[in-house]
């Protein structure tokens, strides 16, 4: 006689879509997830008209600037990123940039870098009213670009201490702190080590 099959007599528990698993009588449709994210039926065209929004409203610049552009008007400030430092001067003009004795492409002959720089005035909407005279030094291209447009913020800020929230919100006024750590006595580098051999 053949033996029986281990657990023939127990009932398939097999849980049907939407159903309770414990029979709690609780639909699902019934149940919210608190923490659960919903997902949206969004096509992917809409969702780059949202990027492109906010991008938008990001660049668009701030009507609420009022900054006295008297002959003798000027704004000082200091920007500061890695070792660089950047004396900055705003004056009214026509949106010539000075630096060290140079224009702004002749001394950052990258574009991304200008654009960076140029970002804290085009954001006012003064970009073509006012004259940036800057002395720098330490650091290297890179420092220096920041160092600029970081002073640059700064002054505009001088000229109207309104426009302290919109700057601020775009991430003009932070001075980047990050910078090159120390090395450390016993090691290669900041943290690097020499290689362990046991013999």
């Amino acid at each position: 006689m053949k033996p029986s099959v281990p657990g023939a007599h127990l009932e398939v528990d097999i849980v049907p879509e939407g159903a309770d698993p414990l029979g709690r009588g609780v639909a699902e449709e019934e149940y919210e997830d608190r923490y659960a994210i919903e997902e949206e039926d969004v096509a992917p065209a809409e969702v780059e008209e949202r990027e492109e929004e906010r991008e938008e409203v990001l660049i668009q610049p701030i009507a609420s600037a009022a900054i006295d552009l008297a002959a003798g008007a000027r704004y000082r400030a200091t920007g500061k990123r890695k070792t660089a430092i950047a004396r900055v001067t705003l004056r009214p003009g026509s949106g010539t940039y000075l630096v060290n004795g140079r224009t702004l492409e002749e001394h950052f002959p990258r574009n991304t870098l200008q654009r960076n720089i140029r970002q804290p005035l085009e954001t006012v909407g003064y970009h073509e009213r006012m004259d940036v005279v800057a002395r720098l030094h330490g650091g290297g291209i890179s420092a220096q670009a920041g160092a600029l447009r970081h002073g640059v913020s700064r002054a505009l800020l001088e000229a109207d201490p309104n426009l302290r929230g919109e700057l601020k919100r775009r991430g003009f006024l932070t001075r980047d702190s990050r910078a090159k750590e120390r090395k450390k006595a016993g090691l290669k580098k900041a943290r690097k080590r020499p290689q362990f051999s046991k013999r």
